[in-house]
């Protein structure tokens, strides 16, 4: 039996007639630069996340980068985020000049752990209070962290939603008050999934989501969008994602083309109301794992994901850690035609173009762990429980012979 890592075909199937529909449509109008349709879409997206605005832009690698732009991060601050995600949420601060700095990670959610930030700031930064003379702050602001080596200080913080469960943004909403960060949520792998029931991409100032193909809702190429509540924001946001002006040829800010295609959009407006049902069927697809891994006596190789209890699990993967031979079973995998994936093999502070940052092994050892021992398995919907028990069935089989 082949069981791909991810089937974009058979959700094609499903939708194709009414998506070409509606971009014929487009074709029509011969209007493919923003327009009502991304308006459209835009407006849809704000009444499913809850967020009062929603921007439309290039792909979820823009969205951090007209985030951190918005924020004014430059040369010289630094932005505080994980070293276990995908590339792009580092590489947008660096883009801008500015300095990312890794704490480790929760062991059970794979997410920015608030306990290793805690320890960061004790270890190598010092607070520099407000003057004598200013008036404490209602929200419990006790000043800016200020790098006791470099004398940069931390700006913003970027918790990822990793795999499709939110950090514990609880704690790291504090942190950012107690030390006054902006707060950009990385929702790339994360829509529709909710902490203490408000959505991701409405926790912080900005969400950030990505609609790469293989997304939950992914379009067919590069896509993003950016949620905010704050109108200034979106203001500002809109204003960048055309070359920084608000009237044509007059610019108020040096900004870049990152605008939300407009046929990714009329694809993205019909594909949003199937994405409920895609869910539910990841979740229960998920469900069918955890019983089977149960059953099947591998708890000494095999972990599965672990939710939290005031948070949901949209499964943009079902990933497990493989305690001893990770490697040698994903091997074993694909020699059965079963498609797996390792996010991430190497984290982030230890990524050659980072080398200059000076992290070491052991640096952040949770991170350095799971990416030793994380395999992601097939997740989405259109997978039958046949493909599920085939899978686990054959992890089975591995350490059975292993």
């Amino acid at each position: 039996m082949q069981v791909p890592l991810l089937d974009l075909k058979s959700q094609y199937a499903q939708i194709k007639e009414e998506v070409w529909q509606s971009l014929q449509e487009v074709l029509t109008s011969q209007h493919f630069i923003l327009g009502p349709v991304v308006e459209k879409f835009e407006q849809a997206m704000t009444r499913y996340i809850g967020s009062k605005y929603a921007i439309g832009v290039a792909s979820g690698s823009d969205a951090l980068l007209l985030s951190l732009m918005a924020f004014g991060i430059k040369e010289g601050d630094e932005v505080l985020t994980t070293p276990f995600t995908f590339f792009a949420t580092a590489g947008a601060i660096s883009r801008l000049g500015a300095t990312p700095v890794f704490a480790d990670i929760d062991p059970d959610t794979y997410n920015l752990s608030p306990a290793a930030i805690e320890k960061l700031i004790q270890q190598q930064y010092r607070i520099e209070q407000a003057s004598p003379d200013t008036p404490p702050k209602a929200d419990g602001a006790s000043g800016q962290l200020v790098n006791k080596k470099t004398n940069r200080r931390i700006k913003a913080i970027i918790p990822v939603h990793l795999y499709g469960q939110c950090a514990d943004m609880t704690e790291l909403l504090a942190l950012a008050r107690k030390y006054q960060w902006q707060v950009i949520e990385d929702a790339a792998q994360a829509i529709g999934t909710a902490y203490q029931n408000k959505s991701a991409g409405t926790l912080g100032m900005t969400g950030c989501f990505s609609f790469f193909p293989s997304k939950n809702l992914g379009a067919w190429g590069d896509a993003g969008l950016i949620t905010t509540d704050d109108q200034s924001v979106m203001e500002l946001l809109k204003t960048l994602r055309v070359h920084g002006g608000q009237k044509k040829y007059y610019h108020q800010y040096v900004g870049c083309n990152s605008r939300l295609d407009t046929l990714q959009a009329a694809i993205l407006t019909i594909k949003l109301k199937y994405l409920d049902g895609w869910q539910k069927a990841r979740i229960n697809n998920a469900r069918y794992y955890d019983q089977l891994f149960r059953q099947s006596a591998l708890t000494d190789q095999i972990t599965g994901p672990v939710t939290k209890p005031d948070r949901n699990h949209t499964y943009h993967q079902y990933t497990i850690r493989v305690l001893t031979k990770r490697d040698e079973l994903k091997a074993f995998l694909q020699q059965h035609q079963i498609g797996t994936e390792i996010y991430y093999p190497l984290p982030l502070h230890l990524q050659e173009c980072f080398k200059p940052l000076g992290y070491r092994q052991g640096d952040c050892p949770e991170a350095e762990k799971a990416a030793r021992e994380c395999l992601s398995l097939p997740i989405y919907p259109e997978l039958t429980k046949e493909m599920q028990e085939f899978v686990v069935k054959t992890i089975k089989d591995f350490f059975k012979n292993n």
